[in-house]
């Protein structure tokens, strides 16, 4: 077997930009010895449970095929039991998507969509054998998100079938579908399992439907089917998992060589439907803790991992299991979730630089720096509470333009400042919704106690802007700008008053001014203050006909998306922007001309590429020499560490 895991960072110093690009960003680890954490990759975790080294005990494989932790990474199992400690991991070889591995009469076999690697514990992708071309199965579902491909015995005839887990998102259309009522005009994500049975002489037939009560299945998408006996009766059932959260279990009614099915029913935890916490979740079946039944092993969203514990025992509803468990390993490197949107600030007055996060949940969270200097050890992240409740901002049914399925996401985004003048810390805080809001720091300083949300609210002039796409209106005062972008509380006019820098409900860059008036801390609407200078690396943002500075020019599920931080990153007295890139974008202050500020796009501050979707960017000065540095969350939900030599 090849292991393999170095980290190359190509380095190219471009003329102009006042940075080193050589090994310039560092993933920044716990540095906590002994500390166990939540076993982890980066966005999407495809779990293969496996004795992958031969000593006796499961491992895992996880695939995660998104930027920048991609790979298929090897956690040997370190303790035994059943909920073994997991060393770090060692990536193995490069993702690929919709790969499956499956566990047939002892022996591990690896396919895509059509294509076996008979020879992947060698060579991995090297040597494959195309089973079906495309046109075997291209009339199931076109584009699927999800095409997942697993050899089975489906009759138990001593030949190797495969099942096809299939998504179809046409009905569904994914984006700007509500009507004026906030209801979604589009159809349902659908799901959809296939047999491919090999026929006489080693034949294969055309992809059949699995037939459950005597109808195709049919789920809320999905994202993974696993063919086993979950109730201990000898004959094969099926775990299905949807895009958002659930699992529905499928009895087999008939025999182990005749299969019939009854229509799914969810998997429930205590007699409640199990909604895992985060979308996307990926199921593998194997007996875990050795004890002769079924159990999940769950990958979700964020790259981590559930235990799924069969108990053997069976109701109405089905097998019966206990409450997902998270898998545990060794420390390595600090995370917090997927998409993780870090602020760096002294949140426990301890006289060091901790981190405020949000992430694609929802949540919001504190992780404490316990000291360290320039290379800070962390503690485990911990969820922020307001009001005694777990802050936890979601989208619901219709908070997401882009619909329904993105009901459990939340995309916080944040900054931490006093926003009220009354010596505390605050949380300024917009999200998947696009309502900007704060939570009040009611505690005392070095004991932060968050009260409820409430809106931020606006001195408008008539009637509350909002972006023509949304169907819901802010209701009185209340911010509605685009959604998953910074709201960044920051003295921009230096009176000495918070006032807020972030999008418009259009998408240019304004500058909301704070003033205060009778009694009141007050905030006038935003103003456009902000223009662009083209440069050779201007490829994200772009000036309207009249000059001003419009950082995301798409709409619907396009818009929005930015997040940044301000500092001077080039020490000329002047503030700048750092905006989120493949990395980060280095907006330079060039000064002020006809009443704008001119910010000139330097292009990124590194080479390496962090994101597939988006990064977020804070500022650090870990070694306390006065010079800022940078921070960059990334879309792996790991953190990503820059020195500024700019001195």
């Amino acid at each position: 077997m090849k292991f393999w895991g170095t980290l190359i960072f190509v380095s190219i110093f471009i003329s102009g930009i006042a940075q080193n690009k050589q090994e310039d960003l560092v993933r920044i680890k716990y540095n906590n010895p002994g500390l166990i954490t939540d076993l982890g990759v980066g966005l999407w975790a495809w779990p293969f449970p496996m004795d992958f080294d031969k000593d006796g005990d499961l491992d895992l494989l996880i695939n995660c095929p998104d930027k920048p932790f991609n790979g298929i990474w090897f956690f040997e199992n370190k303790t035994g039991g059943s909920n073994p400690i997991f060393k770090t991991p060692v990536r193995l070889t490069e993702s690929k998507r919709n790969l499956q591995i499956s566990n047939i009469d002892g022996e591990q076999k690896v396919m895509l969509p059509g294509v076996a690697f008979p020879d992947f514990f060698n060579s991995y992708f090297e040597k494959p054998d195309t089973l079906f071309k495309e046109s075997f199965y291209q009339s199931i579902v076109k584009k699927p998100r999800f095409n997942l491909w697993r050899y089975i015995d489906f009759e138990k005839d001593g030949d190797l079938d495969f099942v096809i887990a299939v998504d179809d998102w046409q009905e569904y259309g994914w984006d700007n579908a509500f009507n004026d009522k906030g209801e979604w005009t589009n159809g349902p994500l659908h799901g959809t399992v296939y047999l491919v049975k090999q026929g006489r002489r080693g034949k294969y037939e055309a992809p059949k439907p699995v037939l459950a009560d005597g109808k195709i299945i049919d789920t809320y998408g999905i994202s993974g089917a696993n063919f086993e006996d979950f109730d201990g009766d000898g004959d094969l059932d099926i775990i299905t998992a949807e895009f958002v959260d659930r699992l529905s279990w499928f009895e087999n009614t008939g025999t182990r060589k005749k299969p019939e099915y009854a229509a799914g029913k969810f998997i429930k935890v205590n007699g409640e439907v199990l909604h895992l916490d985060l979308e996307m979740v990926v199921p593998s079946a194997i007996d875990w803790d050795g004890n002769g039944t079924v159990d999940l092993i769950v990958g979700e969203e964020d790259g981590r991992v559930v235990f799924l514990k069969n108990t053997g025992k069976k109701d109405t509803d089905g097998p019966i299991f206990e409450p997902p468990v998270y898998v545990q390993q060794e420390q390595q490197y600090l995370k917090f979730g997927a998409l993780v949107t870090p602020y760096s600030v002294d949140w426990d007055a301890d006289g060091d630089e901790d981190l405020i996060c949000g992430n694609t949940a929802g949540y919001i969270g504190f992780i404490e720096n316990l000291g360290g200097g320039e290379t800070p050890k962390w503690a485990k992240p911990v969820y922020l509470k307001a009001d005694g409740e777990t802050i936890l901002i979601q989208a619901g049914e219709n908070g997401s333009i882009q619909g329904p399925a993105e009901r459990k996401w939340g995309y916080t985004t944040l900054s931490v400042a006093d926003w009220n003048d009354d010596g505390l810390l605050d949380i300024i805080y917009n999200s998947i919704w696009g309502k900007v809001a704060w939570f009040e720091n009611i505690g005392t300083k070095g004991n932060p106690r968050l009260a409820a949300s409430k809106p931020v609210e606006v001195e408008w002039n008539g009637t509350n802007p909002k972006p023509s796409w949304n169907w819901w209106s802010p209701k009185g005062k209340n911010l509605a700008t685009q959604w998953r972008t910074t709201p960044l509380a920051y003295d921009w006019n230096g009176d000495g008053w918070m006032d807020l820098l972030m999008l418009d409900h259009e998408g240019y860059l304004a500058f909301w001014e704070r003033y205060f008036e009778n009694g009141q801390l007050k905030l006038k609407p935003g103003k456009r203050i902000f223009t662009g200078r083209s440069s050779e690396f201007t490829r994200y943002f772009s000036n309207d006909d009249k000059g001003l500075l419009r950082l995301n020019t798409r709409e619907a599920g396009g818009s929005g998306r930015r997040k940044f931080c301000v500092v001077d990153w080039d020490r000329d007295g002047r503030i700048d922007f750092l905006v989120n890139s493949d990395n980060v974008n280095f907006l330079r202050n060039v000064g002020e001309k006809d009443g704008l500020i001119i910010l000139e796009d330097m292009g990124t501050l590194s080479e390496m590429d962090l994101a597939g979707h988006t990064t977020s960017p804070t500022i650090v000065d870990w070694d306390k020499n006065g010079t800022p540095d940078l921070l960059i969350g990334a879309e792996d939900g790991h953190f990503y560490y820059m020195k500024n030599k700019n001195d």
